[in-house]
């Protein structure tokens, strides 16, 4: 992936729209990918609770912005 913005990363975004963490999967981030997918799915699994959907959106979105905004350090 060439860096922010790059066409990887649009797709990185699209995947983590779909299923959480698959973005940072694509990118080669296996931990990040495995946290989002365990504490995504996890809150969107207690959703008839309420209140963990209330964390499982947010959380969501923010696994999507950071695929999207995700940089290299090289």
């Amino acid at each position: 992936m060439s860096g922010q913005g790059s066409g990887g990363n649009v797709i990185a975004a699209l995947c983590s729209f779909f299923i959480p963490g698959l973005g940072q999967l694509v990118q080669g981030r296996l931990l990040a990918a495995i946290l989002f997918f365990i504490f995504t799915g996890g809150a969107y699994g207690l959703s008839f609770l309420l209140i963990p959907l209330v964390i499982a959106i947010p959380l969501h979105i923010w696994c999507i912005i950071d695929a999207a905004t995700f940089k290299p350090l090289s």
